[in-house]
């Protein structure tokens, strides 16, 4: 009788960590290695997912989230013991706050090693249960794919957000027989909805919120309905869509009678949906998958627990088996489509420029099926009513949580995710000069994976707003700058194109109209190698003052 050989058999805890993630359908991984988890990178790419060495680990657990976000199945963050895993503590935070899928794996001490002050040793399954739905350590090797199964299944269903599975050191390396291992399936669920057709209202507003692009454009158009996106629904709905009130926003939640909130959350983002602006009479018709979501701030006229799709599904098919339309001549549409005209923009050319004469031009130059990135406070601000999104799930930015330093993160996390389905789309970041700071170094891991990431850094010199150069060094007359430079300057006129160029990506030094369009336009033309645009603008640039509206965050 022949024996099967035991030793080919055999599977390391890195191979089961990798196969399992790949069984979990989870395709790509960002991390840095170091001891104990460099195996389980190695393992990863042996197993098929694409892993991207980052340069730190919370822009690599940033880029982990954005691929859950952009594909709907959570990226994996692989991060050392100790300081590596609570660097990526913040990225987990913000994918909670965001929804969004992503699954961390963290290496830690020995086992044998808990409570004697080992290398690194923390508190780590602990500690995430603070920032993530399920936190969990196998208990052996054989436990692995089932724990893996669950991280990714919770991260998931329900309200989508931040999973940890902690991985002792010594079980990466360790073996075990493969007969031994217990197996964990895909799981597949759906959920059951509720439905509700609203037709009373005579001023009603639709927020577009979620991954129903399609039926929910049936549903604008054949119900007639105006619809205001928030910052991270935009594209749902294209911009230009007739129905779209974006430039009344402050008209069209003051007045609206009705509301239907399509999974946005009645938080800071929309001002809880209280006075002043909103109406103390407001019908919100809630839309959300998260029971307790529901009646936060504002108790809802009704309630509909479900999948958004499967939802305006329902009301589509109500609406269109009653024929009922919102008229278009109504005097609601007349106040908003007079509000819009009101809040139109004179833009002027200016010389340094402001904000508006950047994103006036580059908003002419983007290709409509770009992903734009965008982080910043009034490079944010403005740069969401200026640059327009066209398609669903194409702008990625500071998100619910407000957090800054997530862009380059999602750019490369987006740009990844375009090379591999090579559809062709440009990824386009832009970010406020201090935003940039955050993650700048990550243009190294955009230069060595040839991701072709376009940035635009809108540098004023500040946070908020700066000093120009001769004043600046006025000052630096004066005395010793940490006691008299003002908290919100910065460096006037960094060379951040510089630092692009130095690990070969292609820096443009930008500061008159005629160099940015020229500029974009070679960036838009070059898919070999990653471009910056470092454009100055007038240190004291801001909102213009005639700009009433407020724009918040909310995500998909």
């Amino acid at each position: 009788v022949r024996r099967p050989n035991r030793v080919m058999d055999e599977v390391t805890g890195a191979e089961l960590i990798a196969e399992s993630l790949r069984a979990q359908k989870v395709e790509y991984m960002f991390g840095i290695v170091g001891v104990p988890v460099i195996e389980v990178a190695m393992a990863a790419q042996a197993a098929g997912i694409k892993y991207l060495g980052m340069r730190n680990e919370q822009a690599a657990c940033y880029a982990a989230s954005a691929i859950g976000y952009l594909t709907g199945r959570p990226g994996a963050c692989l991060v050392v013991s100790g300081p590596g895993l609570i660097h990526a503590l913040g990225g987990m935070a913000n994918a909670n706050e965001n929804c969004w899928p992503v699954v961390v794996i963290g290496g830690s001490s020995d086992r044998n090693q808990e409570t004697t002050g080992a290398f690194q040793e923390f508190p780590q399954v602990e500690a995430c249960r603070l920032y993530s739905k399920f936190s969990a350590r196998p208990s052996s090797l054989e436990a692995i794919p089932s724990v893996i199964e669950k991280a990714v299944r919770t991260s998931i269903y329900g309200r989508p957000g931040a999973c940890y599975v902690d991985i002792a050191g010594d079980m990466v390396n360790a073996k075990v027989n493969r007969s031994q291992v217990r197996s964990a399936g895909e799981l597949r669920f759906v959920c059951d909805v509720s439905h509700f057709c609203p037709k009373s209202s005579k001023k009603p507003l639709s927020a577009a919120y979620g991954r129903a692009e399609n039926v929910l454009r049936d549903f604008v158009e054949t119900s007639g309905l105006p619809f205001l996106p928030t910052p991270m629904g935009k594209g749902v709905l294209p911009d230009d869509h007739p129905n779209c009130v974006a430039a009344a926003r402050s008209r069209a939640l003051l007045q609206a009678d009705t509301i239907l909130l399509l999974g946005a959350r009645l938080n800071w983002i929309l001002h809880f949906g209280l006075p002043p602006r909103f109406s103390s009479n407001v019908k919100i018709i809630q839309v959300d998958l998260c029971p307790e979501e529901m009646g936060n701030n504002v108790r809802p006229a009704v309630a509909l627990l479900g999948d958004i799709n499967a939802i305006v599904t329902q009301l589509f098919t109500c609406v269109q088996k009653d024929g009922w339309k919102f008229p278009s001549g109504a005097h609601w549409w007349s106040s908003l489509k007079e509000k819009i005209l009101l809040n139109a923009l004179a833009l002027e050319e200016s010389v340094p420029m402001n904000y508006y004469t950047v994103f006036n031009h580059v908003s002419q130059l983007l290709p409509k099926d770009c992903v734009i990135v965008s982080e910043g406070a009034n490079t944010m601000d403005i740069g969401r009513t200026m640059l327009h999104n066209y398609l669903p799930r194409h702008r990625l930015d500071a998100g619910t949580f407000g957090t800054m330093g997530v862009g380059l993160g999602f750019a490369i996390a987006a740009a990844a995710v375009e090379k591999c389905e090579n559809r062709g789309r440009r990824v386009v970041c832009v970010e406020g000069d201090s935003a940039f700071g955050f993650s700048g170094m990550e243009v190294e891991t955009m230069c060595r994976y040839k991701l072709p990431v376009i940035i635009i850094v809108v540098n004023n010199n500040g946070i908020y707003s700066g000093m120009d150069p001769e004043t600046w060094k006025e000052m630096a007359q004066m005395g010793d700058l940490t006691t008299i430079a003002p908290p919100v300057s910065l460096l006037p006129e960094a060379r951040y194109d510089e630092v692009m160029s130095a690990f070969g990506g292609r820096g443009f030094l930008v500061r008159t109209v005629t160099e940015l369009r020229s500029a974009l336009e070679l960036s838009l033309s070059d898919w070999e190698k990653p471009c910056l645009l470092n454009v100055l603008i007038d240190p004291s640039s801001d909102r213009k003052k005639q700009v009433s509206v407020t724009f918040m965050i909310i995500l998909i």
